[in-house]
């Protein structure tokens, strides 16, 4: 019944040696946003409150991005089978245009109009003040970071996810340091508090962006190529917008529906101590989830170089031992993360960001839900952006992406928390009801075999 995933020490050894720097790159990433919540949170649960707001609209900008870097791994991890190195380039390239671009006008928006853009995420005044002071600062950040990490992840669909790993973790200290120095005003500089966390992102994500651009000049295991990069051909520029459209519509639009769960949060009676508790778990839940999904990027990259290489007749095997190993990942990282909540989190680890007793409650109700459906998620991240999508199948992981996210959970916890007011549990039931049933039709759709399909052919 399970032959599929007798598939040799190789596989899994190379499974590892991909996931075990996405793993890594990702826990830096998340630790980045712990380290801010916990020195906002020192600062108490208002600042707390306002940098979650504030990030509501981030988080979706950085969902677009992965949708950018999503869209062109499709391409380049096939053509990395192929070692095609040109075409590489024109992706790339036309990435980096697309990304540049949207980030400006985003930052735009958020630097020029903080008061009336935060005032869509919540209705408590203090809080949007603050969250607008932050957002007007850090609003340039995500030019500086969309434009790095789309330059990342073309080097991890080629199999390098260590360079992500080394820019991220020197990213990651200077975030730190940095929030050290602005935040409480250390060496000489000024306490700026919720202000000082955003010029301290911002000054983590030029440092990353520079040390990828020495990278460009002294990379010598994928050189690139000015003609390519810079005058991608019409051909390549419609193959992208083919392959990459559904994958960056699919991202917004998943960034979208799942930013307004904390926007009907902030709309909620008692919305500060909801939004505190959400900052706390969310970053918690992202913490415990490196593992289970670094598995899904590591899918997209084998796949796509399976279908590159020519050996489609092994790659539906490969796709259900992988969505297998996912879901056995989040079932045992969910126990183990159920039961740390009330053993550590809530007793220990809470505490130590001011919350209240309402607040820290929450939190640990959000987290025992969370992770209750986590062997699920982790299933459904692994077949829908790893498999389906590294097949080439990327309308149709859209559809299932979405159409359960926008037509049944954002409407049932819009109806739940400002409706029929029925609270914060039934809010937090109905955000991730949306995991069953995208996993009963991601499974028709993986059995069906029609996901396999080589992009690199015109």
């Amino acid at each position: 019944m399970f032959s599929y995933m007798k598939r040799g020490r190789n596989f899994y050894r190379n499974v590892l040696a991909l996931a075990i720097p996405i793993i890594l790159q990702n826990l830096i990433t998340t630790s980045m946003g712990l380290l801010d919540t916990f020195m906002v949170g020192m600062l108490g649960e208002t600042p707390l409150a306002a940098v979650t707001m504030a990030n509501i609209p981030i988080f979706v900008e950085q969902l677009m991005i992965f949708g950018f870097q999503s869209g062109s791994s499709v391409l380049i991890s096939q053509f990395y089978g192929k070692g095609d190195e040109d075409s590489i380039n024109q992706v790339l390239g036309i990435g980096l245009y697309i990304s540049g671009g949207l980030t400006l006008l985003f930052g735009c928006v958020m630097c020029f109009f903080p008061m009336q853009f935060m005032s869509l995420f919540g209705n408590d005044a203090v809080v949007v003040e603050l969250a607008a002071k932050y957002i007007r600062i850090v609003a340039f950040s995500v030019f500086f970071g969309g434009m790095s990490e789309v330059y990342i992840a073309a080097h991890r669909s080629m199999a390098n996810p260590q360079l992500g790993f080394y820019i991220l973790a020197a990213s990651m200290l200077g975030n730190t340091f940095f929030n050290w120095v602005f935040i409480f005003g250390k060496l000489g500089a000024p306490a700026m508090g919720v202000e000082g966390a955003a010029l301290a992102t911002l000054l983590a994500r030029i440092l990353q962006f520079l040390i990828a651009l020495l990278h460009v000049f002294f990379n010598k295991r994928f050189r690139i190529r000015p003609k390519p990069l810079f005058c991608p051909n019409g051909a390549m520029l419609r193959r992208y917008i083919h392959y990459a459209t559904p994958v960056v519509l699919n991202e917004t639009f998943w960034g979208l529906g799942t930013a307004l769960y904390p926007t009907i949060m902030g709309h909620m009676e008692g919305s500060q101590a909801i939004l505190a508790a959400y900052g706390i778990s969310g970053n918690v839940e992202k913490l415990a989830t490196t593992l289970v999904f670094a598995v899904g990027g590591t899918a997209a990259i084998i796949i796509g170089n399976e279908i590159g290489a020519g050996r489609k007749d092994t790659v539906y095997d490969v796709g259900l031992a992988l969505d297998m190993l996912a879901f056995l990942s989040g079932l045992i990282v969910g126990l183990v993360m159920i039961g740390l909540t009330f053993v550590f989190f809530r007793p220990v680890v809470y505490p130590f960001f001011h919350l209240s007793e309402e607040a820290a409650d929450i939190a640990a109700m959000m987290s025992v839900i969370t992770f209750s459906f986590l062997s699920v998620r982790s299933f459904n991240t692994t077949n829908v952006v790893g498999v389906l999508r590294g097949g080439g199948d990327v309308r149709a992981a859209s559809l299932i992406d979405l159409s359960s996210l926008w037509l049944v959970s954002v409407p049932l916890a819009a109806l739940s928390g400002l409706v029929f007011q029925w609270g914060i549990l039934a809010v937090c039931l109905c955000k991730d009801l949306d995991n069953i049933i995208k996993a009963f039709f991601g499974i028709q759709r993986l059995r069906s075999g029609v996901w396999i399909r080589d992009v690199t052919v015109s």
